[in-house]
């Protein structure tokens, strides 16, 4: 008969002494700490805490995503109410409100005492969390390196290590990932169990690499011959991806069929390190202009890039990207192919390459609905370059760059076909590489890993301007509306929050209230942006309105002629609006953190003040859809209020 091992029957003392010595450590009590103090089973120990639970000897708290933490009764939970996730909550910020003075106190107890601002950290290994309180900007960086965050509340938040994030981890070498995640968590709390789950994403990020052979076509190398086998043999098809083997663990890829390897693998688990020597192509002598110099930060960028061929340049609106991805065009001197999102913003990369290197008008070409002239550096839409018949002239140019900026965009299943697109070097650009899909990893299986500067450091050092975030939920302004809501779902509801014809008064008062600033107020619904028109007689930008006229309205705003424009979902991205101050978010169209990212980005620009305001109709779907939608924003250490309006402002 196999052997069974009994676990020896603990005392109560055990336990009791255990949980004493948690406390006085400072930390909170998980049934892990106390069963490495007892020596028994964490199972033992969480049922001891359990049954202590149910006889009322121990008070018990949620955190994270499941997790469980206890504390005697007698002791206050601020600390554990801190690190409380806000997905069980109703709002943003749920663990804040405000006094009458207009400052943020705790919610739960407004008497209780003022807390220390010292980082507080809890890590659970078994669901590869960390949550950690009042972070220190060298915890905010490394987590943002390692890790994507949950949720927050306030100055807490809860963040995930999955496998996705160990593959675009910016590191070199495994061990110095794990020194960095140890500095958090520390060393005391360290697991070899999660250290070893990071090994094997590790091993296989590392696992597939592409690599040209010396007569010139591609080769898929694996580093482990049951991998090969069990992988690569089983998941491609042969003619269609490869055509003979390469060794035991290599094969020969058929021509034009690397980026559809890549994402196999990558959808088994295995992301490819691309190391082809692709044609560099004609050369180009490009130079930023003698009074045009990088920052530190940008530079940092640039020579990591340089190194790898290709990443994506991840910063908020105003740290520089597009100078950034510049540097890196004259350090690759090759022909470049750049992509965006629309025309607008295909003319003003024009005019950024004219004004800031040495490059003339006729090197640079546009190529989308409104004109289409390739030429050594040419800008093209992605909507554009996703036709066959128009990809096929990418294609025979041997490009030594592609550019991909608002690269967020690029994982769109019709805008994927520009991966075919073969080049040297590939680098993307986003203030928000996230998608509402839940396949924002595959921007760095099809660009490259994150290279980025912590926000913290760029707001600290005055690069950026860090936004103050309000959210501000807004009581309907008739009874029938709020009927009219509760009779419709899906979109149309969405569409009736977004009407409350209460938020006009709203969105009047805080023009009143920032006169002299440049306002934007952007709109997801036509109907709601030609309401606020007529009645704040404004200009509305939205699809139907010519490229003319918007180029008009533009600048005049620029200039000082209008100090507010309503735009709709075209200005989200691709408009240069450097001086604006305040934006006035009047809708949300859903849960879209990359949106509400993009436009709290329009205001955060080196000097001045930065203001947010995101308008949510109480009682409604869009108070969920505005906590989920600030998220991105709260994970980069912007701060986020929430108030309640009346009727009397």
């Amino acid at each position: 008969m196999p052997d069974i091992t009994v676990e020896p029957d603990y005392v109560d003392e055990d336990f009791e002494a255990a949980i004493e010595e948690v406390i006085a450590a400072g930390k909170l009590v998980t049934s892990r700490r106390v069963a490495d103090r007892v020596g028994c089973s964490r199972e033992r120990a969480r049922q001891y805490l359990v049954s202590q639970h149910e006889q009322d000897n121990l008070d018990r708290d949620r955190v994270g995503g499941g997790a469980v933490v206890y504390l005697p009764p007698s002791h206050e939970l601020d600390d554990v109410r801190q690190y409380r996730s806000a997905s069980a909550q109703s709002d943003v910020a749920p663990a804040q409100s405000q006094d009458s003075t207009g400052d943020v106190v705790p919610a739960q107890d407004q008497s209780a005492p003022e807390q220390s601002d010292d980082e507080r950290v809890m890590f659970f290994p078994g669901r590869r969390e960390i949550v950690v309180d009042n972070p220190t900007a060298a915890t905010r960086s490394i987590l943002s390196k390692t890790s994507h965050l949950i949720d927050s509340t306030g100055d807490g938040y809860l963040h995930k290590v999955s496998e996705a994030d160990v593959w675009n981890a910016p590191y070199d070498e495994f061990e110095t990932l794990v020194e960095d995640l140890k500095s958090v968590v520390g060393d005391d709390e360290w697991d070899g169990g999660f250290e070893s789950r990071l090994q094997d994403d590790w091993d296989r990020a590392h696992q597939f690499r592409l690599r040209t052979h010396e007569d010139s076509y591609t080769v898929l190398q694996a580093a482990d011959v049951d991998v090969f086998e069990n992988v690569a043999k089983r998941k491609l098809e042969h003619n269609d991806h490869y055509t003979q083997y390469f060794g035991d663990t290599g094969m020969r890829l058929k021509a034009g069929a690397e980026a559809d390897v890549k994402q196999r693998l990558y959808e088994e688990g295995y992301p490819v390190i691309d190391e082809r020597r692709l044609d560099e192509g004609a050369t180009l002598d490009v130079q930023l202009v003698d009074d045009i110099e990088l920052r530190d930060y940008q530079q940092d960028w640039v020579d990591h890039f340089e190194a790898r061929k290709n990443g994506v340049f991840v910063g908020p609106s105003g740290s520089g990207k597009t100078i950034g991805a510049i540097g890196a065009l004259e350090g690759i001197g090759g022909e470049t192919l750049i992509l965006v999102p629309n025309r607008e913003l295909a003319s003003q990369w024009e005019d950024e390459l004219l004004e800031k290197t040495n490059l003339r008008r006729s090197k640079i070409g546009q190529y989308h609905g409104g004109e289409k002239r390739i030429r050594p550096v040419t800008i093209a839409t992605y909507d554009t370059a996703a036709m066959s018949r128009h990809r096929e002239l990418f294609n025979e140019r041997e490009w030594g760059l592609v550019i991909a900026d608002e690269c967020h965009h690029a994982v769109a299943d019709t805008w994927k076909r520009f991966r075919e697109i073969q080049s040297v070097a590939r680098l993307g650009l986003s203030a928000t590489p996230v998608r509402e899909s839940g396949d924002a990893q595959e921007i760095y299986t099809l660009i490259g890993p994150p290279v980025g500067t912590d926000w913290g450091s760029l707001f600290a050092d005055g690069w950026v301007e860090k936004p103050d975030v309000e959210i501000i939920t807004v009581p309907w302004g008739s009874d029938d509306e709020r009927e009219s809501y509760q009779r419709t779902s899906g979109n149309r509801q969405l569409i009736e929050a977004a009407r409350n014809s209460a938020k006009t008064d709203v969105v009047r008062s805080l023009l009143d209230r920032h006169g002299d600033a440049k306002n934007i107020i952007f709109v997801d619904w036509i109907k709601q942006g030609q309401q606020l028109a007529e009645a704040l007689d404004l200009p509305f930008i939205y699809g139907e309105t010519s490229h003319d006229r918007r180029d008009e309205l533009y600048q005049q705003f620029r200039d000082g002629g209008l100090e507010a424009l309503i735009i709709s979902r075209v200005g989200d991205e691709g408009i240069d609006l450097p001086d604006a101050e305040v934006a006035i978010l009047a809708s949300t169209m859903g849960s879209s953190r990359s949106q509400t990212g993009q436009r709290a980005g329009r205001t955060m620009r080196p000097m001045g003040d930065s203001r947010v305001y995101v308008l949510l109709t109480r009682g409604s779907g869009e108070e969920d859809w505005g906590r989920e939608s600030t998220q991105y924003l709260a994970e980069k250490g912007i701060d986020i209020s929430k108030t309640e309006w009346s009727a009397d402002g």
